[in-house]
């Protein structure tokens, strides 16, 4: 199968615009000229408006991760308490970060289950500096409460550390009136652009909490880019070529804007859903607190009895889908179709038709066309 005939389904990296791709050959410039920096600025503009922040907005060369452990590092004393919210991967993610820097308190759901507030609220009634969670846990498909969280963390007065990875620049977030002090997002997700790059939104609180620390991190120093970032650079070597694609990506969400972006990411998601519940699939997440809701961003089912995820996985990529399965112990038991980025409704409709000959091939359904209908219904208001 010829890459170039793949449709990329996945949560993340998603399909690239040819424009960016365009954008991304370029000449080389000087990344400490006015060109880079005029990028700089206009990027970090568009970026405010995704955040929905005012706060300081740094671009990291760097993948998602490496902005989280730049918000845990730079905030986190080897005496400080770190509660870790976990029901997925990069839940479990920012607790093996935070164990590297200060002393973590879990508090470790089931994957795909929903927390209880209540739970929270007692983890940081026995003190936190810093609370940390995934907005969007794309593992297990399931939207966490950022919100109500948010809410929690200022009551106790502990830093609220966000990943926002797979919903900025596609979903409703609310950086400062939900209270994130530290909020990060990967560029190969909502924005659509391609891998290497995250952008990090910072609050005043969050640098006051990075007085007095025996040790930083050195290349994810987050004061080196706020004394880099007032002069519209970085402080290292930024990877340029991902740049040009960054900012042609923002010149994109920009276009569109930021509402009918949202609204053609969710209903993609709630087309995906719609055909799966018409199909008989069942979604992977517990949503059992009335706070938490599927992912607008990553579908993920559970796999049919008597199947496995993966080999559904493997089915739809021999068929030029590529979806994705279970992560860890999840491998096998479920898969996940991705609806974030520049997708459209027809990329929707042909990965419902694709998943449904798997599906009867395997013997999981004995007639086509029940998902495509109900997804085609959905899709509609989009058209």
């Amino acid at each position: 199968m010829d890459l170039e005939d793949t449709l990329l389904m996945m949560p993340g990296p998603v399909p690239v615009a040819p424009r960016v791709l365009r954008a991304m050959s370029k000449p080389m410039i000087n990344h400490r000229g006015a060109e880079f920096a005029a990028m700089y600025d206009d990027c970090c503009e568009i970026l405010a408006d995704v955040f929905q922040s005012k706060n300081d907005i740094f671009i990291i060369s760097g993948s998602g991760t490496a902005a989280m452990e730049a918000a845990i590092g730079c905030t986190t004393g080897k005496d400080d308490v770190v509660v870790t919210l976990e029901n997925g991967k990069f839940g479990e993610r920012f607790k093996d970060i935070a164990a590297r820097y200060g002393k973590v308190n879990p508090l470790e759901n089931e994957w795909g289950h929903s927390f209880d507030l209540d739970e929270v609220e007692k983890k940081l009634e026995e003190g936190a500096k810093t609370v940390t969670l995934v907005h969007n846990e794309t593992s297990v498909g399931i939207q966490n409460p950022a919100k109500e969280i948010g809410k929690l963390a200022k009551k106790h007065d502990a830093l609220f550390i966000m990943d926002g990875v797979t919903t900025l620049g596609g979903d409703t977030v609310n950086t400062d009136e939900w209270g994130v002090d530290i909020a990060v997002v990967g560029s190969q997700k909502c924005i659509a652009a391609p891998p290497g790059l995250s952008m990090i939104s910072v609050s005043e609180k969050a640098f006051d909490a990075m007085v007095d620390k025996e040790r930083m991190p050195y290349y994810l120093d987050l004061k080196a880019y706020k004394k880099s970032g007032d002069k519209s650079q970085t402080p290292y070597t930024p990877a340029v070529p991902l740049f040009f694609g960054l900012q042609e990506a923002l010149h994109i969400v920009k276009e569109e804007g930021m509402a009918a972006r949202i609204d053609r990411h969710v209903t993609c998601a709630q087309a995906v859903r719609a055909a799966a519940a018409a199909l008989g699939l069942e979604m992977f997440p517990q949503l059992k607190d009335g706070h938490s809701h599927y992912s607008n961003t990553v579908s993920a089912m559970k796999a049919p009895q008597g199947v496995s995820g993966n080999d559904i996985k493997k089915d739809m990529l021999n068929r030029g889908i590529t979806i994705a399965g279970g992560q860890s112990q999840l491998s096998g038991k479920i898969f996940r179709i991705g609806s974030m980025g520049n997708v459209q409704p027809k990329d929707i409709m042909l990965t419902i038709q694709e998943l449904e000959v798997v599906l009867k091939k395997r013997g999981v359904i004995s007639e086509l066309g029940k998902g495509v209908e109900a997804a085609s219904d959905v899709l509609d208001s989009l058209l």
